[in-house]
């Protein structure tokens, strides 16, 4: 089985402990990450005609997290923090934040459990829109608060070739399947994280796995 691992390098070792150890693996980074500097972000945020009043913060990715400390100073007191996805909550977990609802399968997943705003959201340059749209029907106001951008790789002729050539190949967001999905064999298994990434490839991609964690070992060894 030929597996190729997709996450920016040195982020992949998780990945690689959950395969059999029978598999031949690739590392085939789909994207970069450039993260905003600090102070500028601080700015966007005190600019903000709710800044200091938001009851919420939703960290829509675990990138995000290393901006929390930071997003927090525009919480009114008593706000709480909301989680897209246990990645995002666990990346939370390991700068000492406490989440208080996290969102398993999307970010719209958390619109019921917001009754009122301001609302801030903490992500990517580019968000996904759903939570937002779903808010904003209700008349919940939202402000959104970029701290990084994800950029597509530029991928060699041996990166093309191991997607092409792959039995399984891992997605860890629907911007590394921006890049990949002209090159990835329509029996290939792709695996993903989670609800978001999944519907974004099953609209070109029949087979996909959802979910990450140890029990992939015996997934692939059954395929």
């Amino acid at each position: 089985m030929r597996v190729v691992v997709t996450r920016e390098e040195g982020n992949n070792d998780s990945l690689r402990s959950w395969l059999p150890e029978s598999v031949t693996v690739n590392e085939v980074p789909l994207t970069t990450t450039r993260f905003f500097d600090a102070n500028q972000v601080l700015t966007s945020l005190r600019a903000s005609e709710h800044y200091g009043a938001f009851r919420a913060l939703v960290v829509t990715s675990a990138r995000s997290a290393l901006y929390v400390a930071l997003a927090r100073e525009g919480l009114r007191d008593g706000g709480s923090i909301l989680s897209v996805g246990s990645a995002t909550a666990k990346a939370l977990e390991s700068e000492d934040v406490e989440v208080d609802v996290v969102a398993e399968n999307g970010a719209v997943d958390l619109a019921p459990t917001i009754p009122e705003g301001p609302i801030l959201l903490l992500g990517a340059a580019t968000m996904r829109n759903e939570l937002t749209v779903a808010l904003e029907e209700r008349g919940v106001d939202v402000t959104t608060l970029a701290c990084y951008e994800t950029l597509p790789a530029v991928l060699s002729s041996d990166d093309e070739g191991f997607l092409r050539d792959a039995d399984v190949v891992f997605i860890g967001a629907p911007s590394a399947w921006l890049v990949a999905e002209a090159f990835v064999s329509a029996n290939a298994w792709v695996v993903v994280p989670g609800a978001t990434t999944a519907d974004t490839v099953r609209r070109q991609h029949e087979r996909v796995i959802e979910g990450w964690g140890p029990e992939l070992r015996e997934h692939l060894l059954a395929l």
